[in-house]
Formats: structure tokens, C-alpha cells, sequence
């Protein structure tokens, strides 16, 4: 009589798989930060809000380190990092601020709501292709970085119909296919890269800390930040600097 095959044991032990699934537990915190978020959205307490979502900004830049580091995947097959990091950067990206954008009162009324569906169905559909990211490391299309644009909604107040047309614009840059440059991934001209994202980090901080009432000056340093995000690899294509 033939016995049953047995399942080789895994090579991690069991301390091993336990880290592991403390990675994702720690990414889950994301999504504890983004109910919290939208409670403090509702209240119209928005600077909360930001600094709830700053938060799973924070977990979500660390978590894939750690989860590289302790071998997750491979110590954890059954569980799915990539699945459960979509999910909470759905709610943190995009759903939470489109209900701000959409709730903000700084958009021409009619429009609000219609922008909060068009801004949660194409981040839907945006997280579900398969060419979000490009192989040397940059987001495909405008990469639904919806809390960052409710950021500067919040922070610019542009008058109305400005804002909407604005960020109507980036609904439909979700499908053009422009790269745009991942922060910390994207290799050429790495270092500029973090130097820019952190020092966008302390003075977002700061915006957030004192209800957004910042000088010119600051304003005026995250929106140049913002910009070398959003269009830097195209302006270096199309001005051939890109092959230096």
C-alpha cells in the first residue's frame, strides 16, 4: 500500500515565519491608518487626515524593505504581500482622498462628486494592470497618487474651476503612458531622487503641522518637487538628456 506524499517541510523555521508574518501585520497597520484617515476626513479635520495617511505613507515605504530582508514571500508562500500591499494602497491612495477631494468644498459643486467616482474607478483600474510599473523602475501613467494631489488641493486652494480641471487632467493622465519615477526604486539619479523625496517629507511635515498656513517659499519648494516627480523622466526624453 502506497503512502501519502509527504509536503517537504519548510526551510524557515518557526521563528523565521513569525517575523515574516509580523511584516504583515506591520503593513496591515496601513489599513488601520486609512479608517482612521477618512473618521478625521468626515469630521473635516484634515490635517489629521494627512497625518493618518502620512503614516500609511511611512508603512508602505518600509514594509517592502523589510519584507525583501526577512525573505517573506519565501518564508510565507501562502500569503500574499503584493495582494494585501494593493489593497491598503487602494484605501490610502486613493479612496480616502477621493472622498476629501470630493468633500472638500474646493471644487465647483457639481463637479465634486463626479470627480470622486472618476478618481476611485480609474485608481481601481489602475492598480489592476499589469503595466503599473515599468521594468527600470517607474510608475506607467499618472500612478494614482491621489493623496498627494488632495495634499495640494489642500495646500494651493486654487480657485475652483481651476482645481477641477486640474485634477480632472490627471484622471485621464492614469491611462497616457508617461513614466513617471519612483522615488526610491527608480535608479538614474538616485541620489537626487531621495534627497528630493526627503526633504518633500519635512517640509510636508511641516505644512500638515501647522494647517497648511505655510510661506510662499515652501509652497512654492513642494510644488517644484512635485513636478520633478510627476514629469522629469519625460522632460529628460524628450530633451534626449536621458541617454547621457
Amino acid at each position: 500500500m502506497n503512502e501519502p506524499d509527504r509536503q517537504d517541510p519548510s526551510p524557515y523555521s518557526a521563528g523565521a515565519r513569525r517575523r515574516a508574518f509580523a511584516v504583515h501585520v506591520f503593513t496591515a497597520f496601513g489599513a488601520a491608518a486609512a479608517l482612521i484617515a477618512l473618521m478625521e476626513a468626515v469630521r473635516e479635520h484634515w490635517s489629521w487626515m494627512f497625518a493618518w495617511l502620512g503614516l500609511a505613507l511611512l508603512i508602505d515605504g518600509v514594509d517592502g524593505l523589510l519584507a525583501r530582508r526577512l525573505k517573506v514571500a519565501e518564508a510565507l508562500p501562502d500569503w500574499s504581500g503584493e495582494t494585501l500591499d494593493l489593497v491598503i494602497d487602494f484605501l490610502t491612495y486613493v479612496f480616502v482622498p477621493a472622498y476629501a477631494i470630493a468633500a472638500s468644498r474646493l471644487l465647483l459643486p457639481l463637479a465634486a462628486p463626479v470627480l470622486g467616482v472618476a478618481i476611485v474607478m480609474s485608481g481601481a483600474l489602475y492598480f489592476a494592470d499589469r503595466r503599473m510599473k515599468t521594468d527600470d523602475h517607474h510608475f506607467r501613467g499618472f500612478p494614482a497618487l491621489w493623496n498627494c494631489a488632495a495634499f495640494y488641493l489642500f495646500l494651493l486652494k486654487p480657485p475652483a474651476a481651476v482645481g477641477t480641471l486640474v485634477l480632472a487632467a490627471l484622471v485621464v493622465l492614469t491611462f497616457v503612458p508617461f513614466n513617471v519615477l519612483h522615488p526610491l526604486r527608480t535608479t538614474r539619479l538616485r541620489w537626487l531622487n531621495l534627497v528630493l523625496i526627503a526633504a518633500w517629507g519635512v517640509l510636508a511635515f511641516v505644512t500638515i503641522a501647522v494647517d497648511f498656513k505655510v510661506s510662499p517659499w515652501i509652497a512654492a519648494a513642494l510644488c517644484a518637487i512635485g513636478v520633478y516627480i510627476l514629469f522629469s523622466d519625460m522632460i529628460l526624453r524628450i530633451t534626449g538628456w536621458s541617454r547621457l
